[in-house]
């Protein structure tokens, strides 16, 4: 770790900013309880479930898991959404990371994390027969349908992810690296498992997950490549995102890393709310 990464570390657990991870660590009793829903939505011939699961009335926290193979990123944010509330949404896809679904006799695959662009479905879809407008226009209803679950009362949204040693990781983003020139700006903390990552839009975001140690990324939104992600969907929309990411299995890690960010997002809620009272103290 940097020596002003150690300083602010050490600043901040003498301040308290520790507690979030205690507490994804030590209680164990739910906050909230949560409502699950069930989407249906038909592509091609097959029917697929998109799962919305609120805890409480908590509006402005937002978590999306896309790859239904990526279990550890979900077990890890149910356990810190019953604590601090939010919604969860994630697609239900037989525990795989890539959607296959027959159309006219044909059956077609993607990546769920490559479908919020045209480009990027007619990049990401496979078949043994022709990708044509019409199963484009298919796949991007799909992706219509899943955006539409995210409420405008999101301030950011947060995508979970797992990863495997050393297949993605904060050196894919580091001079060298094959995304090298989606990064803006990257920080490797040498204290950090470089799989252990966030990668962001937003600037201030990368700021604060960086100062408590994390490997961060912050996304080019300009150069960044147009893949279809949902990364680079929020950063044209200029929508806050936030992937966090860490190796399958890392259940503990992951919940320390978002309870982290929710207690960041939740200073800021709590500063919005203050400067609205004297707004109106003022004007009163």
């Amino acid at each position: 770790m940097s020596g002003i990464a150690l300083l602010f570390s050490l600043t901040t657990l003498f301040a308290g900013n520790i507690e979030p991870a205690m507490v994804s660590r030590t209680q164990t009793a739910a906050v909230y309880n949560p409502s699950e829903k069930t989407i249906t939505h038909k592509l091609g011939s097959k029917q697929i479930n998109i799962i919305t699961i609120q805890y409480g009335a908590v509006a402005n926290i937002i978590c999306i898991n896309l790859h239904d193979d990526e279990s550890t990123a979900v077990k890890a944010a149910k356990a810190v959404l019953e604590q601090k509330g939010g919604l969860l949404i994630r697609i239900e896809n037989d525990a795989q990371r890539l959607v296959s679904f027959p159309f006219r006799g044909v059956t077609y695959t993607f990546d769920p994390n490559r479908i919020f662009s045209r480009k990027g479905i007619e990049a990401t879809l496979k078949s043994k027969g022709k990708i044509t407008a019409e199963i484009v226009t298919e796949v991007e209803k799909f992706a219509n349908k899943i955006l539409q679950q995210i409420p405008d009362t999101a301030n950011c949204v947060i995508a979970l992810h797992n990863n495997t040693d050393g297949d993605y990781s904060v050196k894919t983003y580091q001079p060298g690296g094959g995304r090298q020139t989606d990064a803006k700006r990257v920080y490797a903390d040498s204290w950090q498992d470089i799989d252990d990552i966030t990668l962001t839009t937003d600037e201030k975001l990368f700021s604060r997950m960086s100062g408590f140690g994390y490997n961060s990324v912050l996304q080019d939104n300009v150069k960044v490549l147009k893949d279809g992600s949902l990364s680079v969907y929020c950063g044209e929309k200029n929508k806050r995102y936030i992937n966090i990411e860490t190796q399958h299995g890392k259940n503990e890690q992951y919940k320390e890393m978002l309870s982290k960010l929710l207690y960041v997002l939740d200073e800021e809620n709590k500063k919005r709310q203050a400067e609205k009272t004297e707004t109106a103290d003022v004007d009163y």
